[in-house]
């Protein structure tokens, strides 16, 4: 029997630990820090891989796969780069072990002979070998642009750990391109923005904003940082994914160099961006409720669950064959559809357990529904019941699945709205951002003294600088200075 949920209520981070443990997205591992993803959760971030790889393809790259390690060579050749990631790293310095016996016990340590000759750093991102390896294959303008995806595991060594959000290993996609132009490396850093915006709000429903961070907040070695920003229940902000113009930092550093058109030789101008299992996170905080799990139909492992009732004298054998002929019907259309027709538990216990791993769609049929020849239909966000003919199941099912879909955007954009607040005073500031939080649009000066000092007394930070946000002149809200615009600010994960 399940264990009870802690309500969002009482205590938001146990909360979220209830429904990724409960609903068998995750559990912790041996590994201090790693965590092993379950089944349920895995299928979940196959159907997001299958999308955005899609769509990655769409937009012309192609998928290539690099070395785990990296020489630690590599990230010294981009000072700011090494500077980012360097608290962060897992470095292996021999390539194997041996045992030694010492009070009578046996005692494993790295053996001083197989001493790495340059010690290796397990990836914490991979500009720096991609981008080496770039320099081999480019020689003319005409092997440009190279278009690159790369999906893998990630190490970077994190001190408070939470289950898909902040975990020390972690899946995820990176992008890397090489340009000819600047030019050309904006637009695809701008594309991949959009690429990702799309993803988040039209299959996780997951209203964003897009916009550009502060110099503070961009990436090490880049020259701007484009972002997607979201807003989750408790009023936090989430990073669902960044986009990166690099210049040509990493092509200076590397020699990535080309021939132009004229014959000269110049350095190439590159991108990343990247998504990664955090985004598993952001569907479980965007949209679950005190009863679990709550998926977007376009992503859900299972988009419907047929539960067959009966009781004492009910006509089990007809029921039963009414609900295997709705899910064959229904799995011939195309709907990732189960049949739950265990014996040894109650309709209850089943019901809660489908909305606990957050199916969108339940389907129940009972001896009244089949002397209807009908099902009765209950939406996961809220339970909202309505009667479907037998005969027009694959018809109306899907329809049902794409309303489930629209409703929970709508209701996350509503959230989001309702928790975005106008602020013009620094005591203004500090009692919306410790009351509700949220999103907090409020006049900034552009300063790094400003800015360092809003987030030491109040953890809010600035999430970006949103595309859309009109010009706006007014006062800093820290220092009173001259501001051309609002920007975002919030408590972040």
């Amino acid at each position: 029997m399940a264990k009870r949920i802690t309500p969002r209520s009482e205590d938001w981070a146990r909360w979220y630990t209830d429904v990724v443990t409960q609903a068998k997205m995750a559990d912790y591992s041996p590994v201090k820090g790693c965590m092993v993803i379950r089944p349920h959760g895995y299928a979940l971030w196959e159907n997001m891989q299958r999308v955005l790889d899609r769509m990655f393809k769409e937009t012309g790259h192609e998928n290539a796969y690099f070395p785990l390690f990296i020489p630690k060579s590599f990230l010294a050749k981009e000072a700011e780069h090494v500077e980012g990631f360097a608290k962060e790293c897992a470095i292996v310095t021999h390539s194997r072990l041996k045992t030694v016996q010492a009070d009578g016990r046996a005692t494993i340590v790295p053996d001083p002979e197989s001493a790495l000759e340059e010690e290796l750093v397990v990836r914490p991102t991979s500009e720096t070998i991609i981008y080496a390896m770039f320099a081999k294959w480019v020689q003319s303008y005409r092997d440009l642009p190279i278009l690159i995806n790369q999906w893998a595991n990630i190490v970077r060594w994190e001190m408070r750990t939470r289950l898909f959000l902040r975990t020390t290993e972690f899946l995820w996609q990176e992008g890397h391109t090489a340009h000819a132009t600047h030019q050309e490396a904006e637009e695809e850093a701008l594309r991949m923005l959009d690429v990702y915006a799309s993803f988040a709000e039209e299959y996780m429903a997951v209203p964003v904003l897009k916009g550009v961070k502060t110099e503070k907040e961009k990436f090490a070695g880049a020259l701007r940082t484009y972002c997607i920003e979201a807003l989750m229940q408790d009023n936090k902000a989430l990073q669902a994914g960044t986009s990166h113009d690099l210049g040509q930092n990493f092509a200076r550093a590397f020699d990535l160099r080309f021939q132009d058109e004229a014959g000269d030789w110049t350095f190439a101008w590159n991108t990343s961006w990247g998504v990664s299992t955090r985004l598993v996170g952001a569907i479980v905080m965007a949209h679950g409720d005190d009863n679990g799990l709550v998926l977007p139909p376009r992503l859900a492992p299972i988009q419907a669950v047929v539960v067959p009732i009966w009781k004492g004298t009910d006509p089990v054998d007809r029921i039963l064959a009414a609900a295997r002929e709705a899910r064959d019907r229904l799995a011939r259309a195309g709907i990732a559809v189960r049949l739950d027709e265990r014996d040894s538990l109650s309709p209850g216990f089943k019901f809660n357990e489908w909305e606990m791993l957050g199916v969108p769609l339940r389907i129940e049929l009972g001896p009244r529904d089949l002397e209807q020849g009908s099902v009765t239909t209950v939406k996961r966000p809220n339970r909202s019941k309505a009667p479907v003919p037998l005969s027009g199941l694959e018809e109306r099912v899907p329809q049902l699945l794409e309303e489930v879909q629209r409703e929970m955007l709508e209701a996350a954009r509503a959230r989001r709205d309702a928790a975005t607040f106008t602020v013009d005073s620094w005591d203004g500031f500090r009692e919306r951002n410790e009351s509700t939080g949220g999103f907090l649009l409020a006049h900034f000066c552009g300063s790094s003294e400003c800015e360092n000092s809003i987030q030491e007394e109040t953890k809010a930070t600035v999430r970006c600088l949103a595309f859309g946000q009109p010009e706006e002149a007014g006062r800093c809200v820290r220092c009173g200075g001259p501001s051309p615009r609002r920007v975002h600010f919030a408590k972040a994960y």
